[in-house]
């Protein structure tokens, strides 16, 4: 009799909550988008488990029935971890930790440990290692009663009659105080390179989009860069910088720097954005914006929207924006048609440019962006060169 392949160890396998509180159409997508979270995390076995609510319980966020329910499947999977698709207080943390005798995470949380495990520059490391202090430091608010006790003595000990709880947070203001430090003199130092190409007259563009929507794939097409790129959500946190030459920018022209950047998704924790503003403000400085989308995801409207909300908070809204429609070999194949989408150009009626149709994974209509982007940039910095192709195309089903 073969044997039974192996279970996997607890600390890959999770719960996954996500509840429905009738505030958007858009619940089934968040319950695949956690799910794919939970993958990049390292989940590799998972039960969800699903409700609907009028409003979070104060307490235990689910509710004690939901509760009992979500603690059963945590049995009857041997899971290490339940993960919530939703934010939750420190004390609805601690709560569902006792009752459910395993390890509670938010998506919050479950982000950062993406980002922990993604990050390789020393700037990306640091960057979480901020937002992951400052999410800490809201969880010692009331959070573990053991902390509630007295220390005396001097220095890192604390003085007379402080508790441990205030030692920890001040011990992690100190370490804010020194991150945002450090991040601040890698700012200065980008913002030094950045006005050297300024006097250079090189254009700059600057990928943003949603994740997974193959910015990276994009990028190293574009670039002839070896970056990582994967089927996952953000497979790439750290701002990767190329140099290209157009010859449609003509002889006068033809340098441009192009960046990938961290992708965006719904429900952003705003310490990430916060963390992250040091590498975004590559985007907000950037001459132009090619907005990847997946054009074969069916919420492309609402990820577009999402970006477009953090680029604001950014400040990053007023930048020149071009929308690149990545993945048309995929888009339209669960129709009748059966088909992907063509390569191209759209214009609007004043005949500027606004939209792009390319795949990067085949190379299909790279060569129609290259022109378009050469024909995006400033005129003092291309001469006459190919313009795009102004061909009409059909709209994106």
């Amino acid at each position: 009799m073969p044997d039974r392949p192996a279970a996997p160890p607890r600390s890959q396998t999770a719960v996954l909550v996500c509840l429905d509180f009738g505030k958007d159409d858009g619940h089934a997508e968040s319950t695949e988008e956690i799910v794919r979270l939970a993958e990049s995390a390292g989940v590799t076995a998972h039960q969800i488990v699903q409700g609907r609510r009028q409003r979070p319980d104060a307490a235990l966020f689910a509710g004690s029935g939901k509760v009992d329910e979500i603690h059963a499947a945590v049995e009857a999977l041997g899971a290490g971890t339940v993960i919530f698709n939703h934010h939750l207080s420190p004390v609805q943390e601690r709560n569902l930790e006792k009752k459910l005798g395993c390890r509670v995470m938010d998506r919050t949380r479950l982000i950062l440990e993406i980002f922990a495990q993604r990050a390789k520059t020393h700037e990306g490391k640091l960057q979480v290692e901020l937002a992951q202090m400052e999410y800490l430091s809201t969880r010692l608010i009331r959070g573990w009663t053991h902390l509630e006790r007295q220390r005396g003595g001097i220095g890192l000990r604390g003085g007379p009659g402080e508790t441990q709880l205030e030692l920890d947070r001040r011990l992690i203001s100190q370490k804010i105080k020194t991150l945002k430090a450090e991040l601040d003199k890698m700012r200065q130092r980008r913002g030094v390179q950045r006005r050297a190409r300024s006097r250079k007259d090189v254009f700059s563009v600057s990928l943003v989009g949603y994740t997974n929507a193959g910015k990276s794939t994009l990028f190293n097409a574009l670039t002839h860069a070896k970056g990582y790129a994967a089927d996952q959500l953000f497979a790439t946190l750290d701002t990767t910088t190329r140099r290209i030459f157009l010859p449609e920018m003509g002889a006068r022209g033809g340098q441009v720097v192009v960046s990938d950047t961290v992708g965006f998704i719904r429900d952003l924790p705003t310490s990430l954005i916060a963390a992250f503003r040091a590498t975004l403000e590559e985007t907000v400085q950037a001459d132009l914006l090619l907005h990847v989308v997946d054009s074969a995801s069916p919420v492309r409207d609402m990820q577009i929207a999402e970006v477009n909300k953090v680029l604001a908070e950014i400040g990053a809204d007023k930048v020149p924006q071009a929308l690149v429609m990545n993945k048309i070999d995929l888009a339209g194949l669960g129709t009748a048609a059966g088909a992907g989408i063509s390569p191209g150009v759209e214009r609007d009626e004043y005949g500027k440019i606004f939209r792009i149709r390319v795949s990067a994974s085949t190379g299909a209509g790279l060569d129609s962006l290259r022109s378009a982007i050469a024909e995006l940039a400033p005129e003092h910095l291309r001469a006459r060169g190919t313009a795009a192709d102004p061909t009409t195309h059909p709209e994106l089903a």
